[in-house]
């Protein structure tokens, strides 16, 4: 009898402890602030000549799988070649939107505002993403007669069937940044993001012609390289500044490639031999991030692991550990993660590896996907892997208390009540003096009977809505939870709770 009743006790320790351990790892895995970002481009043709219709109706495809797959931040490219995907009086439209550069959309419509719309829908936030320099991609053959190349040739010079806007030249500093404050001030943007162009890729054979310039020029700085690295500096000092004086909450996020310095130029370097962003693109991005003049990090460490030049588990770490002085998002390539194995378990692709690394380092604050439509074919599944696991909960984005740490009040007025459209929670918005303190979104948590209200297991989030209400899950009305309701500003700082007891 003695030994029954000890088995019957092992086997319920035992549930207890596997009950335990699923909450936990749910609880670690599941990130309560996090980007969850997908770039979305148009470099590659793939809207091209397709037609309004055609365009939004794979545009919403996209958007809804992707919100399914809990993506919070859709990084959208809006300006690949000194061109624009949205009505600008600064530069022509893009050629990758209508075929031919400088001809508006027929029928009418504004991409950027069209999907700056579906987005907030979505509860996503939306960054336009900005190419600065380039002028020219390598297949444009015609230019329209307002593109800055053609208006003001001096100001570009080519390289590799490229055109770039010379970044030695200060006009092209402020005129990159006009562009910048125009889609600032007349979109209700989230973001503004450059990518990992600055002076461009080195080809061999070609020169950078800006020796005789450098001569004339050079502010006493006796190295080019050196001079190059000051031009792109004063230019992100300046790009900065721009954006957060015209809107103080819209964030600036940059790309680098993915390995600032390899170990053989530096010791501070990665273990890895492959092109640098310091030596060969000369972006200094350490500096950048030490300097404050950008609000999140998104290195492409498109490497799979083991890869024997640029290893992405060597990469991640080095990331980590230099630049997490801001938050450092991980630009993942979807389908070299899926397309390798992982090292430890030949069986399984590289998504449960690199997601494990993720929350491994406490400097990583998310993830970019290279690029939305990989994930949205699901390729290797991925897609559903984010769905069912990685990305189930709702997460808010990083705290960027250094641009301002102010938080809204406390919702008001928190009430359950019957509607035709079913059991609804309602509250009021807080009262507000200014964008630091104006609820933009609110945060929902549930927690069951006799569970502690803990805020921070993102598991309880089940949902960020920016309407005032939220529909309830009732079912027969014997079920007692508690829900918790938050308030959250632009920068998505979080107010005091308050709590309500329903039945469902």
């Amino acid at each position: 009898m003695e030994n029954r009743k000890s088995v019957v006790v092992m086997n319920v320790v035992k549930l207890v402890l596997i009950l335990f351990t699923i909450h936990y790892s749910l609880f670690t895995l599941a990130q309560k602030r996090e980007m969850r970002g997908a770039w979305i481009q148009c470099v590659n043709g793939q809207f091209q000549g397709m037609g309004t219709q055609k365009m939004q109706q794979t545009l919403t495809y996209q958007l809804d799988e992707l919100q399914k797959d809990g993506v919070n931040v859709i990084i959208f490219q809006v300006r690949p070649e000194c061109d624009a995907l949205y009505e600008s009086k600064l530069e022509p439209w893009s050629r990758f939107l209508t075929g031919q550069q400088g001809r508006a959309p027929q029928p009418y419509w504004d991409p950027l505002q069209w999907m700056i719309n579906e987005c907030h829908k979505r509860g996503m936030e939306l960054h336009a993403w900005i190419n600065p320099y380039r002028a020219k991609t390598k297949t444009t053959k015609l230019l329209a007669s307002n593109h800055i190349a053609v208006r003001k040739p001096m100001s570009c010079f080519a390289y590799d069937d490229m055109f770039i806007l010379n970044p030695g030249m200060a006009e092209n500093r402020d005129y990159i940044c006009e562009v910048a404050k125009d889609i600032v001030t007349r979109y209700d943007v989230d973001g503004i993001h450059m990518d990992d162009y600055f002076y461009p890729y080195p080809v061999q054979g070609e020169t950078i012609p800006d020796a005789e310039q450098f001569r004339l020029n050079n502010n006493g700085i006796k190295n080019i390289n050196d001079w190059r690295r000051y031009n792109v500096n004063l230019f992100i000092e300046q790009f900065y500044k721009t954006v957060h004086e015209t809107k103080p909450w819209v964030k600036v996020g940059i790309s680098p490639f993915g390995i600032y310095r390899n170990k053989r130029s530096s010791e501070i370097g990665s273990n890895t031999n492959g092109l640098q962003n310091y030596d060969d693109l000369y972006a200094d991005i350490l500096l950048w991030v030490n300097n404050g003049w950008l609000d999140y990090n998104v290195p492409q460490i498109y490497w799979e692991i083991g890869n024997k030049a640029a290893d992405y588990d060597t990469l991640i770490k080095w990331w980590n550990q230099h630049a997490s002085g801001r938050p450092l998002i991980i630009g993942e390539d979807v389908e070299r993660t899926v397309k390798y194995s992982d090292p430890q378990n030949p069986n399984s692709h590289q998504l449960a590896a690199k997601m494990r690394l993720h929350q491994q380092l406490p400097g990583v604050k998310g993830t970019v996907l290279w690029y939305a439509k990989a994930a949205v074919d699901n390729v290797g599944n991925y897609g559903t892997a984010l769905r069912n696991t990685y990305w189930r909960h709702p997460a808010l984005q990083p705290d960027m208390s250094f641009i301002d740490s102010k938080t809204p009040g406390k919702v008001r007025k928190v009430k359950p009540v019957w509607t035709a459209d079913g059991y609804i929670l309602f509250w009021t918005e807080p009262k507000s003096k200014d964008w630091r303190d104006t609820a933009t979104k609110y945060a929902v948590y549930r927690f069951a009977k006799g569970e502690k209200v803990n805020i921070d297991d993102a598991t309880k989030m089940v949902a960020i809505t920016s309407q005032p209400f939220y529909k309830l899950p009732y079912q027969d009305g014997r079920q007692k939870y508690t829900y918790v309701v938050t308030a959250l500003n632009r920068l998505q700082n979080e107010s005091k709770i308050v709590k309500k007891k329903v039945k469902l």
